[in-house]
């Protein structure tokens, strides 16, 4: 799976300065809500580090967003409906070299988000962010295009096969896995509740992710 050139740091440490900030929350401030260090946020938000999966994980928790906004765009009225596959924001770990790729309009005003994960064979991503750190409640489903993945959920595995689809609440730890010798691909589609209460009024991407 191709991935964006190598400007994608730095427009995520661009955006999380600006979230940040529109949150008027200070590198401590941000730290204490987040569960992290001082030193990784600022390193993060110079370009001078590649943060990973858990950790943009724990950043957004802290910032009331989810991950994938993150790489998106500000909602504008004059977005345009269509995401073309080249101009799709994707973004590699370094810790586990999984691919997430924001499938949405970028800036296109929805309560939706769709996010294509490319799991490597054997790659364990776990988000461990507390519930109590996230400020509002997110709803997805995973959907295998290719391959096979093993979701834990709170300490319940679901094994997932290609063409089967997960509904879940983003509410406890989860815990990605690619048992095979092959790469898995498959599709989040996430909301948040603050979402489902106020459509279209700038919501998406207002939530934990």
């Amino acid at each position: 799976m191709e991935e964006r050139p190598p400007d994608i740091n730095a427009r995520l440490a661009a955006r999380l300065r600006r979230l940040r900030s529109e949150r008027g929350l200070t590198l401590d401030g941000l730290a204490e809500r987040a569960g992290v260090s001082r030193s990784a946020i600022s390193l993060t938000e110079r370009g001078e580090s590649s943060p990973t999966a858990a950790l943009l994980d724990r950043l957004a928790a802290g910032l009331g967003v989810t991950i994938a906004s993150l790489f998106a765009e500000d909602e504008r009225a004059d977005a345009p409906p269509v995401a073309r596959r080249a101009d799709q924001a994707a973004w590699r770990d370094p810790e586990t070299g999984y691919v997430r790729r924001n499938l949405s309009p970028p800036g296109f005003p929805s309560p939706i988000e769709l996010v294509e994960v490319v799991l490597p064979a054997g790659a364990r991503v776990a988000y461990d962010t507390p519930a109590a750190a996230r400020s509002v409640g997110v709803s997805q489903q995973i959907w295998v295009l290719a391959g096979r993945i093993e979701v834990t959920v709170g300490g319940v595995a679901h094994r997932l096969g290609e063409g089967d689809c997960l509904a879940m609440r983003v509410d406890q730890p989860t815990v990605f896995l690619n048992p095979a010798d092959l790469p898995a691909r498959y599709v989040v589609a996430l909301t948040s509740d603050a979402a489902a209460i106020g459509r279209g009024g700038g919501n998406r991407g207002r939530s934990a992710p």
